[in-house]
């Protein structure tokens, strides 16, 4: 059952007012082979300008992104080709879920990580009993708002935990 790093960007703060336009994804595991990226056209008519300024992408240019329903039965594919049922973790999984999760079960009818996320951040904090503790000084790859590449470096920072003492289950 692989623990699954995910990474979105938006143009604004709620699924369904505004839109997911990037998800990045890829199987916590050492080598870091196994990912998956896309591109969604925007859903809806409203956008925050600085939002969608933190993905480097104009409104324009989203407008040309593929088909969400498209890319989200894709992404669904994409985790079932892994086996197992896939669990969710990202470094914001209050934002990031709430997209995901809202997607998934829009355009395809449900959701295969289940109703559970994980934030790597409270993983971390409890990890090494400091609320204030921040894991980013773990990651290898630059954090450039790129999904996937944000999502790679969480992983990264993820698989350094084992080091720090956590006990990270892949068997459940």
């Amino acid at each position: 059952m692989p623990w699954i790093m995910v990474d979105i960007e938006a143009d604004g703060p709620i699924p369904s007012d505004y839109s997911m336009i990037a998800l990045g994804a890829i199987v916590v595991e050492p080598a870091l082979d196994r990912c998956f990226t896309a591109k969604l056209r925007p859903i809806a008519e409203r956008f925050v300008p600085a939002a969608l300024a933190v993905s480097g992408f104009s409104r324009e240019q989203t407008l040309a992104f593929p088909d969400p329903a498209q890319t989200m039965d894709a992404f669904v594919r994409w985790l079932a080709g892994l086996g197992g049922t896939p669990r969710f973790v990202s470094d914001n999984n209050g934002f990031d879920w709430q997209f995901v999760n809202w997607y998934l079960h829009h355009f395809v009818g449900n959701n295969p990580f289940g109703h559970s996320s994980t934030n790597l951040g409270s993983l971390y904090k409890g990890l090494v009993r400091d609320t204030g503790a921040s894991f980013k000084h773990l990651r290898r790859t630059a954090h450039t708002h790129d999904p996937l590449d944000d999502a790679r470096g969480n992983a990264e920072a993820m698989l350094a935990l084992p080091g720090l003492g956590l006990k990270l289950r892949f068997d459940r």
